[in-house]
């Protein structure tokens, strides 16, 4: 299977929704106070075109697999950015993108001069949440910032 990673394109917006949405059924991520709720996910590309922000689509073998995100924390006034719809269909899993994509991510982090990375889950992600902690980030026992994701339990951060 041949993989790349790279910039979000404007013609990539259906396909990566269809991708994330797939993947948040998949684990009964409820429609309220989740990503699902996200006007962004109709406007992937044009989210994303902030200096301090950016989005990488994993291709497998040309076919849109998944990605994430790297954008300011809403509703703080901290330099802390969000590590945001990191998601990838069942065909890219356990082969080790997900730490390449998190480097690359927090590569454009510490490029872009944030000082934390943030990251909100589900309880039953459980293989995301161990990638999170292999990569560096710890659990906090409060949300950050105002993400509206009211329903994602899970909360983790890392010095960058």
């Amino acid at each position: 299977m041949k993989i790349e990673i790279r910039e979000i394109l404007k013609k990539d917006n259906l396909k990566i929704k269809e991708v994330l949405v797939s993947v948040m059924n998949e684990f009964g991520v409820p429609d309220e106070g989740t990503a699902m709720q996200d006007e962004e996910l109709n406007f992937m590309f044009e989210s994303y075109q902030d200096k301090n922000s950016k989005y990488y689509i994993v291709l497998a073998d040309n076919f849109i697999s998944g990605g994430a995100g790297i954008s300011k924390l809403k509703g703080t006034k901290e330099n802390i950015c969000e590590l945001q719809k990191m998601y990838f269909l069942p065909n890219i899993r356990r082969l080790g993108i997900g730490s390449k994509l998190i480097s690359i991510c927090l590569d454009f982090a510490k490029k872009s001069e944030y000082k934390y990375c943030y990251i909100e889950t589900m309880y039953n992600m459980i293989n995301a949440q161990n990638l999170y902690k292999k990569n560096g980030f710890i659990e906090l026992n409060h949300p950050l910032g105002d993400t509206g994701h009211s329903s994602c339990p899970v909360w983790m951060k890392l010095k960058l």
